[in-house]
């Protein structure tokens, strides 16, 4: 199937719309202080456009910031305050309650968000507007996610449908931008707050202390440090203790600001993430059996990750706002394995990414123009240590190739115009060049290393149409088609590792880039009490990577698998949600998500194109909750429902993978969960609920290991 690439030229229209001039709702400038700091008297400087009444802003979606009903697309935002209140463990488990997400966690200390039918590498992750997506992220689930702290975030927000107009490769099946905290005490020296919560289902432990202040009246800074300790889960019913799951990490984060004048901000920033021994425990002999799952061979599999990121941003305001940031992250993982028989080895790899992103936008006769480039350069090495079975050809790469980079520069133009009263169109094109060069790949047959360059060229288009319902544009319908591509990344091309269960990798050296195109319909709004979004999308996708058989098997007994651009597919679904307040103290909330779509793939054999299912797309799901919060009252209540319908139409793949989806399917389950919180006196807030009330056995489709049973927990933080 031949996708319309040609839209990707749209944006030439805008040559034509001289008579348009651009909406002021359109032209929300980026974050910027309340006051400038010329006014300032004194006190606790609030930081961030604050948001529109009953209304939420949004960067994501136009790079620079507007308010989330003056987009034409669908955005959710989880904020500080919901990461605070549901404690969330990770930033995948922060997810887990957006409308349309299914958060498959291969382990409890690795999770991998599926948006719209896609995970891994076909979502893009962003930290403050950089990357996080690299080039040795895999195929299928994967744990990278993981290794940022939500402690650190101020909040995430969701842009679901391809965005790679405005982000390149890897923005199909949406792009999650997690916004980090920022210094908040510009009155004194120093202050901050400690906080410390323990839950008995999990057996953690996790604390952080963060420190900040003033160091001027233009600068200030945020210190922070936390600290969890994971235990072995306890799941629900009958599965009870799940040895072999615990995990403990570190990270710290550290951010200074300052106001050159009242037009112009600078920002330095570090955040550093160690987690220590995360089990993969599916793939071990300490994995328990869940519906008649099978359990795994080796006595250890374990990761060691260790990620950092450094960035100085720059922003400018006026009649030409500006965002730009130079950065440097780099991400370090070690896999220890010990097989049944005893034998050790270790594999892992060292990435270090240079980053420079760099966005303008202004108002012209045009309408509203925003540009800009990004570049992305990852230096590759890695290594495998089999020990005293060590031969030559292991010494060629780990589980990608050695001495490797990958390079990406892109171009992008985006236009917002006023077509008529309460109607704008967004044009936007790009072009994306991609290349890859690999020194040392494993040759499968000759256990010879060889070399590899090639690189690809893209052009993707968007054009997006919204036209308010009402004068007060508080209510709007939205829809467009959107493009989206991923190049292929080191993984794809010269991955030399385990893959599936009792499957294994090998290289690729010839791929195509992967082509998306999506048609969505759209309505949200704010009407009185109640706010509502409903969206439903259609997402046709052409050579698609997949892996397919070889129908050979290896020396450890595993089928060998490769890579190819299988073929094409669709993806469609539908996805509700609504909020109520059915008086000043009490409120109800809700959402509903359906998906399905089609896709080709090889055959067991891998000889012939079969039609088959999209590998774990998200049951039909439903959340639900009612909240008790009182204005001016110390204490606050929630109660929450999760029901997911059983996941039994399952992929070829997903029939193969025994260790994590039961035969016939996952089944369906409801969760309860009570949460509140006190003020228990000035500075001093408490947090306690319990999680999966009646103690639900159950795992979310395609997981390595089960949810937690029931999760009692309690928190204390102390602000000073």
């Amino acid at each position: 199937m031949a996708l319309p690439i040609p839209i990707g030229l749209l944006s030439a229209l805008a040559a034509f719309t001289g008579p348009f001039v651009s909406r002021p709702h359109l032209s929300a400038a980026a974050p910027v202080p309340q006051d400038p700091p010329s006014a300032r008297g004194g006190g606790e400087r609030p930081v961030g456009i604050p948001d529109p009444p009953g209304d939420t802003l949004v960067v994501t979606p136009n790079k620079l910031g507007a308010a989330s009903l003056d987009v034409p697309y669908t955005v959710q935002v989880v904020d500080e305050k919901r990461i605070e209140e549901r404690v969330y463990r990770t930033v995948p488990q922060a997810l887990r309650d957006v409308p349309g997400l299914l958060i498959q966690e291969t382990s409890h200390g690795q999770g991998s968000p599926f948006l719209r039918g896609f995970t891994s590498r076909r979502n893009l992750f962003l930290i403050d507007g950089i990357r996080l997506n690299n080039s040795v992220f895999r195929e299928g689930p994967n744990q990278y996610w993981n290794t940022v702290d939500p402690l650190s975030l101020g909040k995430i927000e969701v842009f679901k449908g391809p965005g790679s107009v405005l982000y390149g490769s890897d923005a199909v099946g949406g792009t999650v931008n997690a916004l980090p905290r920022e210094p908040y005490i510009w009155d004194r020296a120093i202050g901050g707050k400690l906080s410390w919560r323990v839950a008995s289902g999990e057996s953690s432990h996790v604390a952080r202390a963060e420190f900040g202040g003033a160091l001027g009246p233009n600068t200030a800074w945020l210190l922070g440090v936390s600290r969890k300790d994971f235990g072995d889960v306890e799941a629900g019913g009958d599965t009870g203790l799940q040895p072999g799951t615990g995990y403990d990490e570190w990270a710290g984060d550290f951010v200074l600001e300052h106001w050159v004048s009242d037009d112009v901000r600078l920002k330095f920033a570090h955040y550093d993430v160690n987690q220590n021994e995360v089990p993969r425990t599916h793939r071990t002999q300490d994995a328990v059996s869940f519906e008649g799952t099978s359990i795994g061979n080796d006595l250890v599999r374990e990761f060691d990750q260790d990620r950092s990121l450094t960035y100085v941003k720059m922003d400018t305001f006026g009649d030409v706002t500006t965002s730009s940031s130079v950065s440097f992250q780099r991400q370090q993982e070690t896999r220890f394995r010990t097989r049944s028989s005893g034998a050790r080895e270790q594999q892992g790899f060292d990435v270090g990414t240079l980053g420079v992103v760099s966005t303008a936008a202004t108002d012209t006769d045009l309408g509203r123009l925003t540009g800009g480039l990004e570049y992305y350069r990852d230096d590759v090495d890695s290594f495998l240590d089999r020990g005293p079975s060590q031969t030559a050809a292991d010494d060629i790469q780990g589980p990608v190739a050695d001495d490797a980079s990958y390079e990406s520069l892109g171009v992008f133009l985006q236009d917002e115009i006023e077509l008529a009263e309460r109607t704008d169109l967004i044009l936007g094109g790009r072009w994306t060049y991609n290349a890859a060069d690999a020194d040392s790949v494993r040759d499968p047959e000759t256990d010879l290393p060889f070399s590899l360059s090639d690189s690809w060229n893209q052009i993707t288009g968007s054009l997006r149409l919204q036209h308010h319902l009402n004068a007060a544009e508080t209510r709007s319908v939205y829809g467009g088609i959107s493009q989206g591509f991923r190049a292929p990344n080191l993984s794809d091309l010269t991955r030399f590792d385990t893959a599936g269960t009792d499957e294994f990798e090998i290289p690729a050296p010839d791929l195509d880039e992967e082509r998306f195109v999506q048609f969505e319909l759209g309505t949200k709004g704010r009407e009185g009490r109640m706010t509502f979004e409903a969206a439903v999308y259609y997402t046709l996708f052409d050579d698609l990577i997949g892996r397919f058989p070889t129908g050979n098997v290896n020396a450890d007994g595993d089928r060998e698998v490769t890579k190819a651009n299988v073929g094409d597919g669709e993806v469609y679904g539908l996805e509700l949600g609504a909020a109520y307040d059915l008086d000043e103290d009490w409120s109800v909330f809700g959402d509903l998500a359906w998906i399905d779509g089609e896709t080709q793939t090889f055959d067991q054999e891998g000889g012939n194109l079969l039609d088959d299912r999209p590998s774990r797309l998200q049951p039909l799901t439903l959340h639900a909750g009612l909240r008790w919060e009182p204005a001016g009252s110390p204490v606050w209540g929630e109660a929450f429902v999760t029901w997911a319908d059983d996941a039994d139409e399952l992929s070829l793949r997903d029939e193969g993978d025994t260790s994590r989806i039961p035969p016939g399917g996952t089944p369906g389950y409801a969760v309860l969960d009570l949460r509140g919180g006190w003020q228990v006196a000035e500075g001093w807030q408490a947090l306690f609920g319990i999680e999966n009330l009646f103690d639900e056995d159950y795992r979310v489709h395609g997981s390595g290991s089960n949810r937690v049973g029931r999760n009692l927990y309690v928190g204390l933080t102390w602000s000073f």
